[in-house]
């Protein structure tokens, strides 16, 4: 089944200002006509595009060395392509070394706690945590890794570290001690930090035991520093050689910046080790900058002065992305806790109250709020707001209605996707594009994106693979720990010789745009034929009753492995009870509006849903669990009990 391609898009630009938009303004300066032949431009003459993307997004460093003015070597390896070869850059220089004057971040704890850093203010704390480095014999290459929430001292700490060239890799605090070891344990920081405890849904979360236990296992450790976030002096008497961070010595020294070479590592992000311990992928200085130049100012319409926000933790890449809208001049307005906080309305209370001009969720917070019955548009002045953006799963074309009926009919509404793998998007929003219903508006600048079938052949409006024919700068420069390339190679180069797969289930459409119908390795194959997960929640989830659902394929019969049948499990809403009239309403919805091989031969009440820390279901996890087969990482979970509401249930016997 494929969804309906709307004829009329939802949002057009506006022919009054669409001309002021970095896409529009970049288009002209190329010269090369609309969004399309750019683009094909882009993919064919990767070289000229990403030295363009430098000159025109204002990249801060050295573009060339003595040795001539290469900037793509090997551009027919892939792995293996090398950027900008002669180039010195640094990362942190680019976010902070630009004009010192206006707001750098305004931070939301809930509603408890509300605080405004100046770009000279942040410059300072970031040169009082730097010298606190530079005193335990932090050196370039050395990983700094953070145990925190959103806070405005993380985005410090590892503005501090990068720019010493040291590697920065974080994990958001609601990680249990082994999830964190499992992270960090591989590489091996020589400074944490980490904070005595933060605030969820109006309650206090304490982590100063769970800080102690990380620390002791952690030999690599030279020093960790203590963010007082509940309490303005914790007891760390239990947690060796700690320092407050509001202990930390003012200096007058100011921010040293170390530019190294374009592909020296900057961070270290984590696979959602849902299937064994965490891959932990390695990404650069230069590619990363660039890659988040090209997506903030030209696909995002980030001007300076804008307002950017992003519902994150630090255990996400989306963090990373965030914080790069210091480098386009962006104000980050920072939220840490629940989203729904202050009766559901906390993120729209930011928005209003700081003028958010971009505003960042996942689709399932959309899913959420409309369930909820939020109307934003109505109880909020969202008068700045340009752009809102959805990732973190496919944003069903119900969520676009929700959208433009209840935030504002006004607005780039840009579902995006891309991962971890690549710190960035491979499709996303476009400023001079329309919105069509149920779609994401464009293949990224510069990245070759095809969906091919089975047999390595490009189509267009047929479900495939989503992959990349030509390399690019934020592909990784590795995996730590993997000095032979074996384990990168195998990730995402092994369906297809050299070529990124990058593990998307989806489609190109008539319009040039793209439709993500789930993970590949998720989905299903009733009978042979290959169905999107995402195709089934976007059906069940209409209902009322029906809060959220999973669905896999359990092996039928048992032992055979040679089919499998589709089973759905439903987290109802409070005080609902399955039974077989919900159930064939449930299995009518899915067969009315998709075919009958959707329809799942079993659906199953569960009581909850199980997600990694990010917010993402994990299907794979389940199936494991159906199947009686372990879950080799419990800890890359928010909720790893939600998954004994799956093992042995007598419904999936017959």
């Amino acid at each position: 089944m494929t969804y309906e391609i709307a004829a009329t898009p939802l949002w057009r630009p506006n022919p009054a200002t669409v001309g002021d938009t970095r896409m529009a303004q970049y288009l002209q300066a190329m010269g090369r006509g609309d969004y399309a032949a750019t683009w094909q431009w882009s993919v064919e003459q990767p070289a000229d595009f990403w030295s363009s993307i430098w000159d025109f997004c204002g990249a801060i460093g050295e573009k060339f060395g003595e040795k001539g003015q290469e900037i793509l070597v090997d551009r027919d390896k892939m792995p293996g392509a090398r950027w900008f070869p002669q180039a010195r850059v640094n990362f942190a220089e680019n976010l902070l070394a630009r004009d010192a004057e206006g707001e750098a971040l305004v931070f939301w704890g809930e509603d408890k706690v509300k605080r405004r850093l100046s770009r000279a203010e942040l410059t300072r704390e970031v040169a009082r945590f730097q010298q606190c480095l530079l005193a335990a014999g932090v050196e370039p290459g050395d990983r700094v890794a953070g145990y925190l929430p959103n806070l405005p001292e993380t985005l410090a700490a590892m503005l501090a570290a990068t720019a010493l060239g040291a590697i920065w890799s974080s994990a958001s605090p609601d990680f249990g001690v082994q999830g964190v070891l499992d992270r960090f344990g591989q590489i091996e920081p020589k400074v944490l930090v980490c904070v005595d405890g933060y605030w969820y849904n109006g309650k206090q979360v304490d982590c100063l035991a769970k800080n102690a236990e990380v620390v002791a296992q952690m030999p690599s450790l030279v020093k960790t520093v203590v963010v007082p976030y509940l309490d303005p002096q914790p007891n760390l008497a239990a947690i060796a050689n700690a320092v407050l961070w509001t202990d930390l010595a003012a200096t007058a020294a100011p921010v040293e910046y170390r530019r190294v070479a374009f592909e020296h590592p900057l961070f270290i992000m984590f696979s959602s080790g849902t299937t064994g311990v965490p891959k932990c992928i390695v990404h650069c200085h230069g590619g990363v900058l660039l890659q988040h130049l090209k997506e903030h100012q030209l696909h995002a319409d980030v001007r300076p002065g804008d307002r950017l926000f992003y519902f994150t933790t630090c255990g996400w890449m989306m963090w990373n992305w965030l914080i790069s809208g210091l480098a386009s001049g962006a104000t980050l307005l920072l939220y840490d806790g629940s989203p729904f906080a202050a009766r559901g309305k906390v993120l729209f209370d930011l928005a209003e109250a700081e003028k958010m001009t971009h505003f960042g969720t996942s689709a399932k917070f959309i899913d959420a709020a409309a369930k909820l019955g939020l109307t934003p548009g109505k109880t909020h002045n969202l008068a700045a707001l340009r752009a809102l953006f959805s990732t973190g799963s496919p944003l069903s074309p119900e969520g676009f209605d929700w959208v433009y009926r209840e935030i504002k009919e006004d607005i780039l509404l840009a579902s995006i996707s891309g991962g971890t793998d690549i710190v960035s998007c491979f499709v996303l929003g476009n400023p001079v594009l329309p919105v069509y219903r149920g779609e994401i508006q464009c293949r990224g600048l510069g990245m070759a994106v095809e969906v091919f079938d089975d047999n390595g052949r490009p189509v267009r409006s047929e479900k495939g693979e989503l992959v990349c024919t030509v390399p690019f700068p934020s592909m990784p420069v590795g995996f730590w720990n993997d000095p032979d390339g074996k384990k990168y190679r195998a990730a995402y180069f092994e369906r297809f010789d050299n070529i990124w797969c990058h593990g998307d289930f989806a489609e190109l459409t008539a319009h040039d745009g793209i439709i993500i119908y789930g993970r590949s390795d998720a989905t299903l194959n009733p009978g042979g034929v290959r169905i999107g997960t995402a195709e089934i929640y976007r059906q069940v989830e209409q209902l009322p009753e029906v809060v959220e659902s999973l669905v896999i394929g359990q092996d039928w019969p048992p032992g055979k492995n040679d089919d499998v049948r589709v089973v759905l499990f439903v987290k109802l809403a409070e005080g609902l009870t399955l039974d077989q009239g919900l159930s064939e309403r449930i299995k009518k919805q899915i067969k009315d509006n998709t075919t009958p091989r959707h329809v799942p031969a079993k659906v199953v009440q569960v009581q909850d849903i199980p997600r990694t820390k990010s917010g993402k279901i994990v299907e794979l996890a389940v199936r494991n669990v159906v199947h009686a087969q372990p879950v080799k990482n419990v800890e890359a979970l928010a909720n790893p009990e939600a998954l004994e509401h799956f093992r042995d249930r007598e419904e999936l016997r017959d």
